[in-house]
């Protein structure tokens, strides 16, 4: 099965470099027109997070097309950071704390990296699963997201921040018995 993983296009708090996961923005006017520039293959299945930003990114992708919303795809909560970026955040000591381990911490008042990741690896499994018969499945959903599926099913194994996507970018995947192979970047 090829799985298209794209990463939803840019919003006002993409651009301003902050914590953005619980939130519901929409994408902004250059994100919007950054999409409309972009080219995917059509996909069999598409299913999308239920953020705006990634349902936007759907439409805009794959106008045509069903979208199918997966909860479990939903970015992390970043509790107490959302919506703040890292100069706003600068010298705060549960900042500083979450910065010194490595980003292993949880969130203070939110999730934790371990529950988001697992969150995610079981979305995908189940998402395989449902649609096992399909051919190609594309899904528009967060960085995060991308991250933690890549991060453990994809090989040659990387790390999870090895698999930072851009806006609106992804990746293109061969997955077969619960293991991707990367294709090429998008």
């Amino acid at each position: 099965m090829k799985i298209l993983l794209i990463r939803h296009g840019m919003t006002e708090g993409n651009q301003e470099k902050k914590y953005i996961g619980r939130t519901d923005e929409p994408l902004c006017s250059e994100g919007v027109r950054a999409l409309k520039q972009q080219s995917f293959s059509p996909c069999e299945i598409l299913v999308s997070s239920p953020k705006k930003r990634c349902v936007e990114t759907a439409q805009i992708l794959f106008p045509e097309q069903n979208i199918h919303i997966m909860e479990a795809f939903q970015e992390c909560d970043f509790g107490d950071f959302e919506g703040k970026n890292y100069k706003e955040l600068n010298g705060n000591p549960q900042y500083q704390a979450w910065i010194d381990s490595g980003g292993t911490r949880p969130f203070p008042n939110g999730e934790s990296s371990d529950d988001f990741r697992q969150r995610c690896c079981a979305g995908f499994l189940e998402m395989i699963k449902t649609y096992s018969a399909a051919e190609s499945i594309a899904m528009t959903v967060h960085g995060g997201t991308i991250m933690a599926i890549l991060s453990r099913f994809a090989e040659p194994h990387k790390d999870y921040y090895d698999w930072m996507t851009e806006n609106g970018h992804g990746w293109l995947c061969e997955c077969k018995d619960q293991i991707i192979t990367v294709l090429e970047k998008r």
